[in-house]
């Protein structure tokens, strides 16, 4: 590898991480910048990643190199009998480059989307900071050569998703809905970093190159046990099912709506909503080797994609029906992965490799459409009005075949979507709910003995030898006749 290509490599996930840090230390010193500014930063901060991206795929083309490592060497490191150490590397194959690509081509649509759709709102330069940071993470996930790696664009991805879900933050809803949000990630972050301890655990290091095997994608074959690989690949599937509102954490995806239109569309409808996806292409060896997470993975994204296909007829709004429509496209491309991990090994030599292309062709091409779309939405609900007004009715609907009663139940199933709202209530939101309100009366306890209160005071002790005493109500003050000199 020569060095342009090490420097282009760092530049692509350094350019959006620029723009974050130089929005997020003028938003913090209060400095206003202007409008234009903002944006032209974005879109600089975007081309040049974009450009640095196309740099490395074209060296690669070049040089005849499929798989470049970019090694910016150990962050940690934690001697003894089985060393631990935190190595930050990019990875550019077949699979990383193409979802990089993507990432920053429909981040800079969407950009530059949001700089009339945001034009004048309060939290302006807020949300452009909040986007580079979603860019940032987006772009390191993508081309990670670790789980470390992967792990820390991650976490920035959900940072980033949850406080743009709660952007409106004077309203209730968004900050409930954000909440949401943080707790099914939470979740899925529990698993994917179980799972990184695994993978140190069985192979000793996180570089995927040992867990997954020698080679190239798609062409790894990985030297796990079965049992590892079920293990270390459900995990994972788990959080991919939460990061990508597969089944059963479905409900939060419409929650996630009361966010800018922008942001839903490069999150929801896009880029977020496919990152579990694109993580279970990254360990596709896995599923070569495990028939069981392979049945799994099918079994999800089949259900997921009957369930949101479901559901999203009887929504009532559209930016709801397009979420559920790319939960739909996104339950397929899991059921594709887990059906090519088990038939990749009973069709001809070169062919069950090619077959991994598949889904990642569905990917681009369902994230594209799925962009213009968010896009296009609050105009089209106009030219759909117009359209009413022009003919004097509401144009006609397809009437359902299926028997009346299985019909009715049907849509109350729908309309409830599934019930998984109240499901992860009770399961998931209220335990961390009890937790979080144990450990505040914990701390409020705490905070009053460290200041020598009683339990249930609220007044200051007048001085340490009376703690626990009634303080005496001060005198009242003298009125100005009053007021004499001291004696001194």
């Amino acid at each position: 590898m020569n060095e342009w290509m090490y420097w282009l490599g760092v530049l692509t996930v350094a350019a959006p991480a620029f723009v974050t840090l130089v929005l997020g230390v003028v938003l913090l010193v209060g400095v206003r910048p202007s409008e234009v500014f903002t944006h032209r930063l974005l879109q600089c901060g975007v081309t040049a990643g974009l450009l640095a991206a196309a740099g490395v795929f074209v060296l690669m083309l070049a040089g005849g190199d499929r798989d470049v490592s970019v090694n910016l060497g150990d962050w940690v490191y934690l001697p003894g009998s089985e060393p631990y150490h935190f190595e930050l590397k990019f990875e550019f194959d077949r699979l990383s480059v193409p979802f990089a690509v993507l990432t920053l081509v429909l981040v800079g649509t969407v950009g530059a989307f949001a700089r009339k759709y945001m034009h004048r709102e309060s939290g302006y330069h807020r949300f452009f900071m909040l986007f580079a940071l979603f860019a940032t993470g987006m772009t390191a996930a993508a081309v990670s050569g670790t789980v470390e790696t992967l792990f820390t664009g991650w976490e920035l991805v959900g940072l980033s998703s949850v406080l743009l879900v709660g952007f409106f933050h004077e309203r209730p809803a968004p900050v409930r809905n954000g909440f949401w949000v943080w707790v099914v990630y939470r979740g899925s972050d529990a698993a994917l970093m179980l799972a990184a301890i695994l993978t140190h655990r069985v192979v000793h290091e996180g570089d995927f190159h040992k867990l997954l095997g020698t080679g190239v994608w798609p062409y790894e074959v990985t030297g796990v046990s079965a049992w590892d690989a079920t293990l270390i690949g459900g995990l994972l599937l788990f959080a991919a099912a939460g990061k990508s509102a597969l089944l059963p954490f479905c409900g939060w995806l419409p929650r996630a709506m009361e966010g800018p239109t922008p942001s839903s569309a490069v999150f929801y409808g896009a880029l977020s909503v496919h990152l579990g996806a694109f993580l279970l292409l990254r360990i596709s060896p896995l599923f070569e080797k495990s028939a069981t997470l392979a049945g799994a993975a099918l079994a999800l994204g089949l259900g997921t994609a009957a369930f949101a296909a479901v559901v999203g007829r009887v929504q009532s709004d559209i930016k709801s029906v397009l979420s559920f429509a790319s939960l739909t496209q996104v339950g397929v491309i899991v059921a594709e992965i887990g059906l090519i991990g088990l038939t990749a090994g009973r069709v001809p030599d070169g062919w069950g490799a090619a077959l991994w292309y598949v889904p990642i062709v569905h990917l681009i091409g369902h994230a594209c459409l799925r962009t213009l779309q968010f896009v296009r939405a609050p105009s089209l609900l106009l030219d759909y009005k117009a359209v009413e007004n022009a003919i004097g009715v509401m144009p006609p609907r397809t009437m359902s075949a299926l028997p009346a009663g299985f019909r009715l139940r049907l849509y109350q199933f729908s309309l409830d979507r599934g019930h998984l709202d109240a499901i992860l209530s009770e399961c998931v939101a209220r335990p961390f709910v009890v937790v979080f309100r144990f450990f505040d009366r914990l701390e409020g306890k705490w905070a009053d003995w460290l200041n020598g209160r009683p339990n249930g005071a609220t007044a200051p002790p007048a001085d340490e030898g009376q703690a626990g005493r009634r303080v005496a109500s001060p005198p009242p003050s003298p009125s100005p006749g009053e007021l004499t000199e001291a004696p001194r």
